[in-house]
């Protein structure tokens, strides 16, 4: 199991099929009846994003929508919650509408616990118990590696992105220095002036007329910006 969880994060996959496979390996490895991962947004916001079944993915959504649940609460508070009853008064209080509709769906018990990665909670695991009792150490200890292994690869997917995003803007500025030298080189050689007077004329034409200069570069070479640039004003 932590072999194929493990190569996983070393091969290009998806971060939400990923985390449905955790959620059945919490199921079928712990004694619980179901698990369910929320994430937070840029924004402080939590979203359902994996559950082991239906009926754990229809509460979860229902906790987002009504701003309340043990994941919502762990989640903004950074701290776990361990093995609390969902049949008590003290749970309906904290959980109006939660609660209720947890046991209605067969759930007595939960633990959660957060997501944490360097310093911050990026999420939070919900873990669905249908009898009383603890967890022990063992299983708490093993649903801890499991979640660590669900932090990696969530953190994993979201540095790939940011690389992502910043490979792309790399790219096109490469891209534009590409065709911004093409554009003085051709300006250059038909005005018979030097590079940087060329570079000059394209800046002064973006700046007048609110182009960027790739843009205004681009121009250039088509040859829709050429007669423009020869305004002797410029």
């Amino acid at each position: 199991m932590f072999a194929e969880l493990s190569g996983a994060l070393v091969r290009d996959f998806d971060v939400i099929s990923f985390l449905y496979t955790l959620t059945e390996y919490w199921v079928d490895l712990l004694d619980v009846a179901a698990a369910g991962v929320l994430l937070g947004t840029p924004h402080g916001q939590v979203v359902d994003v994996a559950a082991s079944d239906g009926r754990t993915r229809d509460l979860e959504l229902s906790g987002v929508e009504w701003d309340e649940g043990p994941c919502h609460d762990c989640y903004y508070t950074r701290a776990p919650i361990c093995d609390v009853r969902l049949d008590t008064e003290a749970a309906d209080r904290r959980w109006p509408r939660f609660a209720p509709r947890a046991r209605q769906l067969g759930f007595i018990s939960l633990v959660a616990a957060p997501l944490p990665w360097r310093g911050r909670v990026i999420g939070a695991l919900n873990l669905f118990r249908d009898r009383s009792g603890a967890l022990d150490g063992s299983q708490l200890r093993l649903a801890q590696a499991l979640a660590n292994i669900a932090t990696l690869g969530i953190v994993q997917q979201r540095a790939v992105y940011e690389h992502s995003k910043v490979f792309t803007h790399i790219r096109d500025a490469v891209d534009s220095r590409v065709v911004i030298e093409q554009a003085k080189g051709y300006l250059a050689q038909r005005h018979r002036t030097s590079l940087n007077r060329a570079f000059d004329k394209m800046s002064v034409h973006a700046l007048r007329y609110g182009f960027e200069l790739a843009d205004v570069a681009r121009q250039v070479l088509d040859g829709s910006a050429v007669l423009a640039l020869e305004d002797p004003e410029h």
